[in-house]
């Protein structure tokens, strides 16, 4: 396969790493994709780490010239329907994650057992705390709105979320479940950005071979 770079910031440093780790050729990078050679495009797997606004402007164009894409982007919950319907109705696979270490993924996973054990006995109340580094534009992070969206689904309750934003931290969530005996808290902290790059060049390779649409997530593990 052939990767694509979209937005070659720190994230796309890291992610031109990964591919190299991985024996997968970089065909291109690009700070404005919709400039990039269509017959490039075309076979090959597109990586998006830019902004929320760039997503805005690019997903038709990446949609339509990429055999598929990964979109690590985050900030775009407001228009993800809109984005999903328009992949399938032009028949090309993406995969998407609000976090795409494989760390993270398990989290979510741990999350969705404990918040389903929480459920069958009540007596417990969630919280969320995420920090990421000063840099960050969304808040809160595309995970914890994904933590919160997987305890909803669970216990039915909306989840608080607290959000600081300081310094170079890569990315730390903590997840509580207050109760009046006892407190329940999990953490995954970041110790830097390459998981992330790295799980997104999975999930690219997977791209490579898929129809349709997944959160990251929901294919990892299988």
């Amino acid at each position: 396969m052939k990767a694509v770079i979209s937005g070659y910031g720190k994230m796309g440093r890291m992610v031109e790493k990964a591919l190299a780790e991985r024996g997968i050729e970089c065909a291109g990078k690009s700070e404005d994709i919709r400039s990039f050679d269509p017959a490039i495009a075309g076979e090959s797997v597109c990586i998006d780490f830019t902004v929320p606004a760039a997503i805005r402007e690019n997903y038709r164009f990446l949609a339509e010239n990429f055999k598929a894409v990964v979109i690590g982007t985050t900030g775009w919950d407001d228009i993800r329907d809109d984005v999903i319907e328009y992949f399938r109705s032009r028949g090309t696979a993406m995969v998407y994650a609000s976090n795409f270490s494989i760390g993270v993924n398990i989290f979510f996973a741990v999350n969705d057992f404990i918040s389903r054990k929480m459920a069958m006995t009540g007596g417990y109340s969630p919280y969320i705390v995420e920090m990421h580094h000063c840099h960050k534009l969304d808040a809160p992070s595309g995970t914890a709105k994904s933590l919160a969206g997987i305890i909803e689904a669970d216990m039915g309750v909306k989840t608080d979320i607290q959000s600081v934003r300081c310094g170079e931290i890569p990315g730390i969530h903590i997840v509580g479940f207050e109760g009046a005996d006892d407190r329940i808290v999990l953490r995954h902290e970041a110790f830097s950005r390459e998981g992330f790059a790295r799980g997104a060049v999975e999930a690219a390779v997977r791209a490579d071979t898929l129809d349709g649409v997944y959160d990251f997530k929901d294919i990892i593990f299988k």
